[in-house]
């Protein structure tokens, strides 16, 4: 276990010290998103304060299961927290630099699914674009809506359908890159038939018949199975959110 991980461990079991440590060590990490909201008529102190707040609930919620660095994980909920000060104040304006490295990131994106056919990994895009991994996820998160992931999708059966789905509407290529990134870090969150079933379903757009063979239960118990991984990935998700 790294030294951040440790950190946190000791933090969530209630050790202030290593709270104010994980915070200080990532002090940097918190001017270097407010920098990017600058020009939007508060001071750069300011907002440094929010996004201070921002990290101190990153810390809080971060769940040691979660296959993501916690760096990469505090900078969109950082950048939320900014976002959710300045959002009264009327339309967030994203920087030019912003903007060309979504823009960069989109074109990868296309370049190697064209190739691959896959969804490509937060790392995968960062090694060709020889851009950090943190700034990949501030780009997409400032080209977006603040409130866009949190719509809600039905099925024709009128079951809730929140995060996945919202994935394949595809309606901004910003926000579809950055939920699948959101996404990954749920489904790490699963059990090896959770994520299978998840994957099979939404990613493979396979029935619930033809998952219940492959796994080798009935379709009932698909069903049944799926509508709670849905509802656990939602419930993490609020949790992360929070």
């Amino acid at each position: 276990m790294d030294k951040t991980l440790e950190l946190l461990k000791l933090a969530k079991e209630g050790n202030r010290d290593a709270k104010e440590q994980i915070v200080t060590e990532n002090l940097g990490l918190v001017w270097a998103v407010a920098r990017r909201f600058m020009g939007r008529g508060y001071e750069l102190e300011d907002l440094y304060q929010i996004g201070c707040i921002g990290l101190m609930k990153c810390v809080e919620k971060f769940d040691l299961s979660y296959d993501v660095k916690f760096s990469t994980y505090a900078v969109p909920m950082i950048s939320g927290e900014i976002k959710r000060f300045l959002r009264d104040d009327g339309m967030i304006k994203v920087s030019r630099t912003l903007k060309e490295t979504a823009y960069k990131v989109r074109k990868a994106r296309e370049e190697i699914m064209n190739k691959t056919g896959m969804e490509p990994k937060l790392e995968e895009l960062s090694r060709m674009l020889e851009i950090d991994e943190e700034e990949i996820v501030a780009s997409l998160e400032a080209n977006v809506e603040v409130e866009s992931i949190h719509k809600t999708i039905y099925q024709n059966d009128g079951n809730a359908i929140y995060l996945v789905d919202k994935i394949a509407c595809e309606k901004d290529e910003n926000e579809s890159l950055l939920n699948q990134i959101v996404v990954e870090g749920l489904m790490a969150q699963l059990d090896e038939i959770e994520g299978k079933i998840i994957r099979l379903r939404y990613f493979e757009n396979k029935t619930q018949t033809e998952i219940a063979k492959e796994v080798g239960i009935s379709q009932v118990q698909v069903s049944r199975m799926e509508k709670k991984i849905l509802l656990k990935m939602r419930e993490n998700y609020d949790q992360r959110k929070s």
